[in-house]
């Protein structure tokens, strides 16, 4: 399995109803269905990648995420997933109010837009970033909503969202103790555990 998803389904107790935003091939619930007997929906807008779903078995719906999740009650789901998805959709913060309306828990992961080398390409070449990790140019990148660390935990004090989890990891998912000491400068990807409005939590150093 991808390493970011071997990372997610520990977060993902077994039994559970799981609600996949932008599934992909639908890998991470066939393998939470077959080792966690999890049930769930996938929800996918390409073509060639719901038809993998459904070659693996799993309950897969089209639906653009900018138009909500207004089909599915609400606390429908234990836990709401979407890996490297939340940059592309138009209202972030829709999104993340409509995931947590439906679901108990969600685990959100994206690219850190604080990480040094994005910090050091615009301060030497004055261009948004163009890299093995980040390929588009600023043009035709589905990415349109960049953010960092620091923003996406100032979003959830704005929602009084709770952050239950989180790992600020390198470009192979490795959470390396550099990253755990300056994660908003170090790391690139971002993966986070988040309920509804409870208690301020303990944020890390950022």
């Amino acid at each position: 399995m991808r390493a970011d998803l071997e990372i997610i389904q520990d977060w993902i107790p077994a039994g559970s109803r799981v609600l996949d935003l932008g599934c992909g091939d639908g890998e991470l619930l066939a393998w939470l269905g077959k080792h966690k007997q999890v049930t769930g929906y996938g929800l996918e807008i390409d073509g060639e990648n719901i038809a993998k779903c459904i070659e693996r078995g799993v309950n897969v719906i089209e639906q653009d995420l900018d138009k909500g999740l207004g089909s599915f009650a609400s606390n429908s789901f234990d836990v709401v997933v979407m890996t490297q998805a939340l940059q592309a959709v138009h209202y972030p913060d829709k999104i993340l109010e409509e995931m947590l309306r439906v679901g108990k828990t969600c685990i959100i992961t994206f690219p850190n837009f604080g990480h040094w080398n994005c910090r050091w390409y615009l301060l030497r070449n004055g261009r948004m970033p163009v890299s093995e990790f980040l390929p588009y140019t600023w043009y035709n990148t589905p990415n349109i909503h960049f953010c960092t660390f620091k923003d996406f935990e100032a979003l959830c004090r704005e929602k009084r969202l709770r952050v239950l989890d989180r790992l600020a990891v390198d470009r192979d998912h490795r959470h390396r103790w550099v990253c755990r000491v300056w994660p908003n400068l170090l790391g690139e990807i971002g993966i986070y555990r988040v309920s509804g409005p409870g208690v301020p939590d303990a944020r890390i150093a950022v």
